[in-house]
């Protein structure tokens, strides 16, 4: 499974007014702009939970933004089914998105990326998400995130080479001058703790290279500094400057990806179906799975 294979579309945007990343006092003075629109992405326990940012919908990766029909969790749906859902909450062709999640900065990140590879570049992550806007004492709403407005006008515009499929990660992983980057702990890296989804195979593909996602977050769980992020990555990455981004299913890759546009990098690519796909059992030789550091 991978990304879009539709060709890339260039489209004259009216430009982000935040960038990729948007701090919460930053946003509580423009949450009432009648063209921003704001999305709770988060997922298992802390989705659907019953306090919002007010006005917040929601952008369901448990739900109708993930493919079901897919072997693995959280792939990107089609484009067709993106657009519906999107226009199901109302998303305007003119609109601005903040996303943000109950954990921080964890699945926001997933449906950050997950805009842009449709087309939409209109949108940030709130930096620290729920907790930080909490942390701020800013308002809440005691309701889980909900949408009963008219419908958008939101238009799907994939773009090639955002979300990839394991075949362009193995041709990555021998590539002199890209590095995959493997977003999981460093246990599961190293195959000495299980995987959370059982029957998956411990270990991390050979040649990869492992960068915990918190580890691009300060202990508040703000993004760090780009210089900070750009130190992160050129520490795992060394020079190379074409990212592949791995995690368990896709989601906390997306933190790297964030991380590296943050850092400077335009060459970056998240794995779709990542270790919930490459570690299945019964790998075949082209997706073999090494253990250790």
């Amino acid at each position: 499974m991978g990304g879009p294979t539709h060709r890339r579309i260039f489209m004259m945007e009216p430009e982000n007014p935040f960038g990729p990343l948007i701090g919460a006092e930053q946003l509580a003075v423009r949450l009432l702009e009648p063209d921003l629109v704001l999305f709770d992405a988060s997922v298992g326990a802390r989705r659907g939970a019953d306090r919002r940012i007010p006005g917040a919908r929601p952008f369901d990766l448990d739900g109708a933004l993930s493919d079901h029909g897919s072997p693995v969790p959280h792939t990107m749906p089609t484009a067709a089914r993106f657009e519906e859902a999107m226009r199901d909450l109302g998303l305007g062709e003119g609109d601005t998105v903040v996303v943000y999640d109950g954990a921080g900065i964890y699945s926001s990140a997933r449906a950050w990326w997950m805009l842009r590879a449709m087309g939409f570049d209109r949108a940030a992550v709130l930096d620290g998400g729920l907790p930080a806007w909490q942390a701020a004492g800013l308002p809440l709403e005691n309701t889980g995130p909900a949408y009963d407005g008219p419908r958008g006008s939101f238009t799907a515009r994939p773009r090639q080479g955002l979300l990839v499929d394991a075949d362009t990660v193995a041709g990555a992983l021998i590539d002199p001058g890209a590095a995959v980057l493997d977003a999981r702990t460093r246990e599961r890296f190293a195959g000495t703790v299980p995987e959370p989804r059982p029957g998956l195979r411990g270990g991390h593909m050979p040649g990869a290279v492992n960068l915990p996602f918190t580890e691009l977050q300060a202990p508040a769980g703000l993004m760090r500094p780009p210089a900070e992020l750009r130190e992160a990555f050129r520490a795992s990455a060394g020079d190379r400057e074409r990212l592949y981004f791995s995690c368990g299913s896709g989601v906390t890759a997306c933190v790297l990806a964030l991380g590296a546009e943050l850092a400077g990098y335009r060459h970056t690519a998240v794995y779709d179906g990542s270790w919930s796909e490459w570690g299945l059992p019964g790998g075949t030789p082209d997706r073999p799975a090494v253990t250790g550091g």
